[in-house]
């Protein structure tokens, strides 16, 4: 079977000319990822990015997983990779997922207050994320990095060359599932280097190489991630190693001297904002030396001076220095002079960094690097977002097997005295059968960790089997171990197990890391604990407040759905009943209070018996409102409720609908289209004591729909309420089933991805009865 797939050619950068290509190729995913690989390249490159990403939406259409990076190191791009589309925190990609719309971010500041928690762990000057959409289907987004040096405006030439590389993804990603081959998420996302525009020869090489031999000054090349990739004998000599070390390993790890998180830092700042970077550092005993760092999309050149004594203050810093310990940016436009004093080209206003004698000397295991402080932040902002029990697991398993290069994470708890395994991805399914349920009096190290708050690391087999020989002969498929209490005011509420696909050395700064990674779970994973236990007390309240089934009624079908908010733990105020007076005379009613308290769940259920006693006095719906309204405003809680309520007449097939500030029904009659039928609105219930509730007549004829609903299926924030009405008008115009798969299709088209803020009620009746009289 072969398909056409598309992917993007261009001349020119933004808003210039292109060409599509169009080419065939065999099904199969690694021929999709290949494709998708050179058209990300080939789009990050057109538009004058220095990097991007693709983020898919798992076939689940839950989380959004980033596939493909491009001009970023996997350790930075570790954020982005998994990110629930239900979450409440703000973030550009999730919001161009969720609202099929260009999100435009013109510079650090303003990513800083629209997107805290990305901005602390991505500072960039400037991004775009753009979904990728086709049809009614959301495939994920196409997101892009600028430099500092591009204008804060994007003009319309650039937006549409955007928006059709976006187009050009969706297509793509269309036709591969309609193959059968939509692609599953990957452990961590492929990371791509920008392709070369110049490739030197063998003698230019060499000529580079001689170039800077020549040079006062020392020459090196960092990759992205921060490793050297090249540097000549006199940045050697500098730094006090030889070559042949030096390659390949990151300054701050190989370098004695250099093993300060504000060395990683420079690097990370120089990559992320695409600025150069300069700072200061004193070789032992007492020689300055200055670092420039000069980067592009495929890596950084550093040029590492000596910096001359006479220069120098008293205390050993550049005279020129801050002296404050930190580096500082330059201006994007440097150029320095390689005769003069080198620091020169980043002004006096570059920040110096010199270490003291005891941070000199400190072994590399008492620290924890730069990329692992980013990771706890990173970690801690998304904990703080959890929700619930699911999602903490989530966020921490995620956490686990890409941050610290896990192949599995088992979260383990007790309950009632024995061990409840929550989750445990990547590990042998066998292995749950043996652990779960296990007594809190086994000899395990699981049981250790989770009854005594025992940290246990095992780097292979053996560690393990001297300790625990029943354990030893097990298959678990992993050679190595880390058992991490989750201690909680001292208590220990649960552990976390991560298994290694290899023999794994446990240093102490990567100790220091996962402690710190098991206490920050700990606190959220109780907390969101807690949250449930509560959520489901408030819960039970609320559906004891509703009612229990609709009544089976000749001539009406009838569904109705009841969700709460996705968050929080507040009582919802949504009510609604359907009462049949007799044969042929039936009344439905669906309203919404004010609050999300104790106070308006009481109010909700006053307001729902009044209004059940009300209608069995054969009153007409607009006087049924007239006399809720008033009971409301004798009760004086300070608090408003929208009614709506519509009363079926089955003989003559009309209903009479009155409205207190609810929104109309939607209603479909057979052989019409689906439509808000104009339905004069009273004031709010409690607004005022002695209002007046018009009430109105509709036809009803053999087989037409009627939707009522309340506020959370439409209002929802960042989501243009007119246009989700306009897709639930389309879906009830549509709907030729039974009504229950309606229901639910309303409630997703709603709320696609979960993460209501308020609580949603729909009811739905259809009259299936003939004309009676």
């Amino acid at each position: 079977m072969r398909f056409t797939c598309y992917f993007a050619s261009y001349r020119g950068v933004c808003g210039g000319s292109f060409m599509t290509d169009r080419t065939v190729c065999d099904t199969g995913r690694d021929d999709i990822r290949r494709l998708l690989e050179r058209t990300l390249s080939a789009t990050v490159e057109s538009l004058g990015a220095y990097g991007g990403g693709l983020a898919l939406v798992d076939p689940d259409g839950e989380v959004l997983t980033t596939h493909l990076g491009v001009g970023l190191p996997l350790e930075y791009a570790t954020p982005l990779h998994r990110k629930r589309l239900s979450s409440p925190s703000p973030d550009p990609l999730l919001d161009a997922v969720r609202e099929r719309r260009l999100v435009w971010v013109a510079s650090s500041e303003e990513l800083v207050r629209r997107y805290p928690q990305p901005a602390r762990i991505l500072p960039h000057h400037a991004l775009a994320a753009a979904p990728i959409v086709t049809g009614g289907t959301t495939w994920g987004a196409l997101l892009l990095f600028w430099p500092a040096s591009r204008s804060a405006a994007l003009d319309p030439g650039e937006r549409r060359a955007i928006e059709a590389a976006a187009d050009r993804f969706g297509r793509l990603l269309r036709d591969a599932a309609a193959n059968g081959h939509r692609l599953s998420p990957p452990e961590r996302p492929r990371m791509l280097p920008l392709p070369r525009r110049h490739t030197a020869s063998a003698a230019e090489s060499q000529a580079a190489a001689d170039y800077v031999a020549r040079l006062p000054e020392g020459g090196c090349a960092l990759g992205l991630d921060g490793g050297i990739v090249f540097l000549d004998p006199t940045a050697a000599e500098l730094l006090g190693g030889r070559a042949s070390d030096l390659v390949g390993a990151k300054p701050w790890e190989a370098v004695p001297w250099l093993r300060d998180p504000r060395y990683e830092q420079a690097h990370r700042q120089a990559v992320l904002r695409q600025e150069p970077v300069s700072l200061t550092a004193i070789r032992p005993p007492d020689r300055p030396l200055l670092f420039q760092l000069y980067p592009d999309a495929t890596g950084v050149s550093m040029r590492i001076s000596p910096i001359p004594t006479e220069r120098r203050g008293p205390n050993g810093h550049s005279a020129s220095g801050n002296g404050s310990g930190t580096a500082s940016d330059s201006k994007p436009d440097s150029k320095p002079d390689s005769r003069s004093d080198p620091r020169s080209a980043f002004g006096s206003g570059s920040g110096s960094v010199a270490l003291t004698a005891a941070q000199q000397e400190r072994p590399p295991g008492a620290r924890m690097d730069i990329d692992a402080v980013y990771r706890m932040i990173e970690l801690a902002g998304a904990l703080a977002q959890a929700a619930d029990v699911a999602e903490v697991i989530d966020c921490a398993t995620d956490h686990a097997l890409l941050a610290f290069g896990a192949k599995g994470c088992a979260i383990l708890v007790n309950e009632s005295g024995r061990l409840r395994i929550l989750s445990d991805r990547g590990w042998n399914p066998e292995l749950a059968h043996i652990f779960d349920h296990m007594p809190l009096t086994a000899d395990a190290p699981g049981v250790v960790a989770l009854t005594a708050g025992v940290p246990l690391f095992f780097a292979d087999d053996e560690e393990l089997a001297r300790m625990y020989p029943a354990l030893g002969k097990l298959d678990s498929g992993m050679a190595a171990w880390a058992y991490l209490p989750l201690v909680v005011s001292g208590r220990p509420v649960g552990a976390c197990v991560l298994g290694y696909e290899r023999p794994h050395r446990f240093g102490e700064d990567e100790r220091i890391a996962l402690l710190s990674f098991s206490a920050l779970v700990a606190q959220a994973l109780e907390r969101a604990r807690l949250n449930e236990s509560r959520m489901q007390l408030v819960h039970s309240l609320q559906v004891g407040l509703l009612p229990p089934s609709l009544p089976a009624i000749p001539g009406v079908e009838l569904a109705a759905r009841y969700l709460p908010a996705g968050h929080g733990m507040e009582i919802g105020g949504d009510f609604y009943d359907v009462i049949p007076l007799s044969r042929n005379d039936v009344v439905a009613f669906i309203g919404d209070v004010q609050g999300h308290d104790a106070s308006a769940a009481a109010l909700m259920g006053h307001l729902r018996t009044a209004v059940h006693a009300y209608v069995f006095t054969g009153a007409d719906p607009g006087r049924v409102l007239a006399d809720a309204n008033r009971l409301l405003t004798d009760l004086d809680p300070h608090l408003l409720a929208s009614c709506l309520i519509v009363r079926l007449d089955l003989d003559r097939l009309r209903a009479r609908v009155a409205t207190a500030g609810h929104y109309p029904p939607l209603l479909r009659r057979p052989d019409a289209v689906a439509e808000i039928p104009q339905i004069p609105p009273g004031p709010l219930l409690g607004a005022a004591p002695r209002s007046t509730y018009p009430t109105v007549d509709l036809p009803l004829p053999t087989g037409s729909i009627l939707a009522m609903y309340t506020d959370g299926l439409i209002e929802i924030p960042g989501i243009d309420a007119e246009q989700n009405l306009s897709g639930l008008l389309a879906m009830v115009d549509r709907a030729d089933g039974p009504l229950d798969p309606l229901a639910d299709a309303l409630v997703r088209q709603g709320s696609p991805y979960g993460g209501r803020t308020d609580d949603t009620t729909i009811l739905l009746l259809r009259i299936t009865a003939g004309r009676r009289g």
